[in-house]
């Protein structure tokens, strides 16, 4: 039987997928780069980021809850902590993915502005060269126009290779800043 990428996740009775986090304790969830700042400042491991990622793409688009399986059981005001931190965390990945959103467009729309000038250039320079031009005249209105069919060309590019994958990321950092998170302590065997 061929086992599919989903059957390696446990799920809820309600069938959605469970991202299973295990640690130690709520403090293995943050880095330690900077050990006199209290915890709940500091971000969140790079691996847990990457992990949760990772697993969220994989599932796409089924339900998921993220379980965090900790040896020493959490109190109510570490697990509200950790909800914070997740919900802040991919919420900041969401807003720096809107921004990346809003330079391609910034830049597709120059680059489409600027090949439309060089276009109207194009259609100017042929004007003026007419039919009996020199071939160094004719070579240069041709390069013009050549210039501005690539300049409209990668305006078009952008929008149609850049744009889908910036959604999926998008909604992907959309779906992990509202999960739902679930608290479980696990045995040490």
């Amino acid at each position: 039987m061929k086992q599919t990428v989903l059957d390696r996740y446990e799920k809820t009775p309600g069938n959605a997928i469970i991202i299973d986090v295990a640690a130690t304790q709520v403090e293995d969830l943050y880095n330690n780069y900077d050990n006199a700042a209290p915890y709940v400042r500091r971000d969140l491991e790079q691996d847990l980021v990457d992990y949760l990622i990772d697993s969220a793409k994989e599932i796409v688009p089924r339900p998921f809850v993220i379980q965090f399986s900790l040896t020493n059981a959490p109190d109510k005001s570490k697990q509200s902590r950790v909800r914070g931190s997740i919900n802040a965390y991919f919420m900041y990945l969401e807003d720096v993915e809107r921004d990346k959103v809003a330079q391609m467009f910034r830049r597709s729309a120059a680059l489409f502005g600027i090949g439309l000038l060089i276009l109207f250039l194009s259609v100017f320079l042929y004007e003026v060269i007419g039919e009996e031009g020199s071939i160094l005249a004719n070579v240069i209105a041709e390069g013009v126009n050549i210039a501005a069919w690539v300049a409209l060309w990668e305006s078009l590019a952008i929008l149609v290779l850049e744009w889908l994958p910036q959604q999926k990321h998008l909604r992907l950092y959309k779906r992990l800043a509202d999960a739902e998170l679930i608290f479980k302590q696990r045995s040490i065997f």
